[in-house]
């Protein structure tokens, strides 16, 4: 009994960690400067307004800012980049997700069922090239990526992201496809089915689950990742989210209310994606590893 209340406790500590925060940000987009920076708290004392949200997506002013002397760098061009931030942000990732799909679904079925020279040691590198530091390899990935002439452009992005992703969706598929029986394949087999039939038709549909979590796993990824967002892409059309929350987090003269607006759309389709899918990312991750 008292070990239930200490594990009840726990997890409610772990939501209250979690949760609490997100709720926070949201309250702080909806109030106005003046709840938000009163001590003590004046939270509930005036009405929520969307004025921030307004902002953003149209430009329209809120009315405490058309006050005299109260505009100066509070009201910014740079939380007005947000909505394409993260258009930016989320055709990126949709395009790593892809990649890490499929590229990351035929990789794995090759370590996980062909047999070739090497094979162990090509697949502890890829797992292991992904233990190293991330500013370890920003000027190989910036010079590589200037001698392609990709500077600045969501292609590299795109690349650069997928080779930081991919590490993790080869192992989490290699381990599922092992622990998918072989007589389900070599069945498919007799019955006059290649390899590709195998692969596409009963392979794959077996492995949804899986193919979900790290499709959503490098969704995530590529939408947060900030180092080389920052360092590959410099102007308004491939600038991220994250590139545009860091700059905003700068301006130390910046509305509150405005930034959390700002910071909570950043949540939302990370959250929205999350609570579709979840079900299915449970589900792969425990499977994807009950081989080992």
């Amino acid at each position: 009994m008292g070990k239930k209340i200490f594990v009840h406790i726990a997890a409610l500590a772990l939501l209250a960690f979690t949760v609490v925060p997100l709720l926070l940000v949201m309250m702080a987009s909806v109030l106005p400067d003046a709840s938000i920076l009163s001590f003590p708290p004046r939270w509930f004392t005036r009405r929520p307004t969307l004025a921030y949200y307004d902002y953003i997506f149209t430009g329209q002013r809120p009315e405490a800012y058309e006050l005299r002397g109260a505009e100066r760098g509070m009201i910014t061009e740079e939380v007005r980049q947000v909505p394409r931030g993260m258009g930016v942000s989320a055709t990126v990732a949709v395009m790593v997700m892809a990649v890490n799909m499929v590229c990351g679904s035929m990789a794995a079925y090759s370590f996980a069922r062909l047999r070739f020279r090497g094979k162990a040691a090509t697949f502890s590198g890829i797992v292991m090239c992904r233990l190293l530091p991330a500013a370890a390899l920003a000027v190989p990935f910036y010079l590589i990526i200037q001698g392609l002439g990709l500077l600045d452009t969501k292609l590299a992005l795109v690349l650069v992201h997928s080779i930081l992703t991919l590490p993790f969706t080869v192992l989490i598929l290699t381990l599922f496809f092992r622990s998918i029986p072989v007589e389900i394949e070599e069945a498919a087999k007799i019955d006059g089915s290649g390899p590709w039939g195998t692969f596409w038709r009963i392979t794959l549909p077996l492995s949804a689950s899986s193919l979900v979590a790290v499709g959503l796993f490098s969704f995530m990824l590529s939408y947060s990742e900030f180092l080389y967002s920052n360092i590959l892409g410099g102007s308004e059309r491939t600038r991220t989210l994250p590139v545009i929350m860091a700059a905003l987090s700068t301006n130390t003269d910046v509305a509150w209310g405005m930034f959390m607006a700002g910071v909570f759309l950043t949540l939302v389709p990370t959250l929205v994606l999350v609570i579709l899918v979840w079900n299915f990312v449970v589900e792969g991750i425990v499977f994807g590893g009950s081989k080992y």
